[in-house]
């Protein structure tokens, strides 16, 4: 009787932390996010090109704001070879902490090892991308009034991974679309939007010519629409989605859709609002959630410059303090970058300025 009374008492607990965590995955949450004494230990991946300088940028934040984060820090690269110790090392560390801070890791063209980037979502599972489209305040972009979000299904699709040539010349690649992951990616974008007061779903597809894998994907977001009657839905091709974001984004709200659409959708969605730089995103599973940028681009371009912008990272981890109920620090860092972007006109190059990576990062300090 007593240990009966004592597992529902644990239960109640789980299910309140699930319910208080705003968008946070489903959790074993008995063993949830590493905090020892007040403070989380989170596993950072500053990736390549720019991103030893933006991870520097969020590490100067959370300790002028004394965040109660703590980082294990691997400086993986997509550089290294396929089988480099450092990415089971890295895999471990995200496994014990549960949540991770990344920037984006290299991945080679034609030749080399396929995309850590996918491999370690593939790995922990975590299958539900998310990335905010929204105007910033003070940045000049082509559309007023946009402001949607971007729900990727992250293990499957286009980025499964098998390929081969069948004959010389002639090379076979397999999409993959199953039901049982279908249905989960629908329930999150509908969850999504229950929760976060949003009113529709778009369902991106290209069903009308891959009818079988499309049309399964489909299929399946219609029939889980109907266990969300409150939340209206559409459904759109997608080039017929890129032409609609380009002339009126406005009409989006929440969208849902396979790997590969939401690669395209969300780089459109950042050229729509300002660029990559402040496009912040998370990454979902059962157990673990990774934070990176919305819109993965390496930059190596700019490597070493001080010239990149740091908010889309900065911005992702907000978006990772939420997860870690660390609301309080989140929203005084956000209120930082927005005024910082705002109010003081502190810019980048990216967004037409001519202020360095540091100087940006002082300017949040300073607004903290």
């Amino acid at each position: 009787m007593l240990r009966s009374l004592a597992r529902q008492s644990a239960i109640k607990q789980v299910a309140a932390r699930l319910s208080a965590r705003s968008m946070s995955t489903v959790v074993e949450d008995s063993v949830g996010p590493k905090c020892y004494g007040g403070t989380y230990t989170v596993t950072l991946i500053p990736g390549d090109g720019i991103g030893q300088e933006t991870a520097a940028s969020v590490k100067a934040v959370f300790e002028a704001g004394k965040v109660p984060v703590e980082f294990e820090q691997y400086d993986l690269s997509g550089f290294t070879p396929e089988n480099d110790s450092l990415m089971q090392e890295a895999l471990g560390s995200l496994r014990r902490n549960k949540v991770g801070l990344k920037g984006i890791l290299y991945t080679p063209i034609r030749q080399g090892h396929s995309s850590f980037n996918v491999a370690m979502r593939k790995e922990l599972d975590i299958y539900a991308s998310v990335a905010h489209c929204k105007n910033v305040k003070g940045i000049d972009a082509r559309h007023k009034d946009v402001d949607f979000v971007i729900i990727r299904e992250n293990t499957e699709g286009e980025y499964s991974g098998l390929e081969h040539q069948s004959f010389p010349g002639v090379v076979e690649s397999l999409k993959i679309i199953t039901r049982p992951k279908t249905e989960r990616i629908a329930r999150y974008a509908f969850d999504y939007a229950l929760r976060n007061g949003r009113k529709k779903v778009t369902i991106v597809h290209k069903a009308n010519i891959m009818k079988l894998a499309d049309g399964l994907f489909l299929n399946t977001c219609r029939a889980i629409a109907k266990e969300y009657p409150s939340v209206q839905y559409n459904d759109m091709i997608v080039d017929n989605t890129a032409m609609q974001l380009v002339s009126r984004p406005q009409q989006f709200d929440v969208m849902v859709m396979p790997n590969l659409y939401g690669s395209i959708v969300s780089n459109i969605g950042a050229g729509l609002i300002g660029g990559p730089g402040i496009v912040p995103g998370a990454n979902y599973g059962r157990e673990f959630a990774i934070f990176e940028p919305g819109s993965r681009h390496v930059a190596k371009d700019i490597q070493g410059r001080n010239t990149a912008n740091p908010s889309s990272l900065i911005l992702s981890s907000v978006m990772m303090l939420r997860h870690l109920q660390l609301g309080e620090h989140a929203d005084r860092i956000e209120h930082a970058v927005s005024k910082t972007l705002s109010i003081d006109g502190v810019r980048t190059p990216d967004l037409g300025g001519s202020h360095s990576t540091t100087d940006f990062t002082k300017a949040v300090i300073r607004n903290l």
